[in-house]
């Protein structure tokens, strides 16, 4: 019997290093199964993501950035709790941002809490060409203005022509190139020097997309 108990403690690990990702929920479940293909799907159902395998596992082209690390103190009665803090932005270049904020004692730590909780964040951009001096109908901007908060600091995204760039900062502009915007105006109000809220004000902005009803929208 013992003999057959250590067989079985000898296999566990390799079995589980062949199963590798173990999902948790129902959802999770779906995606492993092939049930659910794309986060299309998801978003459509109104669907929750809690796994940040899902997203690894259907955008497999995912892109990682370091937006900035900070290093925050906390008052406790054991004395001063010193932990660094990291803002990650995840896109993949073709319409689907996150960003997440991650702390700990170390920096790799902290990146990479970051970097879960972006993909439990991730949602859609609405891309379009919304410049009238274009026209195109190509998804390189934004289909209209859009505009977002985060504290003290307000932006608004302005679609810009063909060939025009990203007009921005350099945090807004590093959101605006993971999402898969090209070419866009932005215009900022209040302490954008404070890396966290512009990362989320960018956020907040493309949020706005689905949250607007165009004349496409409608079906006839």
């Amino acid at each position: 019997m013992g003999y057959q108990q250590q067989r079985y403690q000898q296999r566990a690990p390799s079995q589980q290093q062949e199963i590798g990702w173990l999902p948790k929920t129902k959802l999770g479940k779906l995606v492993q199964q092939g049930e659910i293909v794309s986060l299309t799907e998801i978003f459509t159902q109104g669907l929750r993501i809690m796994e940040p395998e899902i997203v690894d596992t259907l955008l497999p082209n995912l892109q990682q950035e370091v937006l900035g690390i900070g290093f925050v103190q906390k008052q406790t009665d054991a004395g001063e709790r010193s932990r660094f803090r990291a803002i990650v932005a995840i896109g993949n270049g073709e319409g689907y941002i996150g960003i997440g904020e991650g702390k700990a004692r170390q920096v790799r730590t902290a990146i990479d809490k970051g970097t879960v909780q972006a993909k439990l964040n991730v949602m859609p951009v609405r891309r379009g060409c919304g410049s009238w001096e274009c026209r195109c109908g190509r998804p390189h901007a934004l289909p209209f203005i859009m505009k977002g908060k985060c504290g003290s600091v307000r932006i608004e995204l302005i679609p810009g022509p063909r060939g025009l760039g990203l007009v921005a900062g350099e945090i807004p502009k590093s959101v605006l190139k993971l999402a898969g915007i090209k070419d866009c105006w932005t215009r900022t109000y209040g302490s954008t020097s404070t890396l966290t809220s512009s990362a989320l004000a960018v956020f907040d902005a493309l949020a706005m997309g689905y949250s607007v009803v165009t004349p496409s929208d409608w079906v006839s």
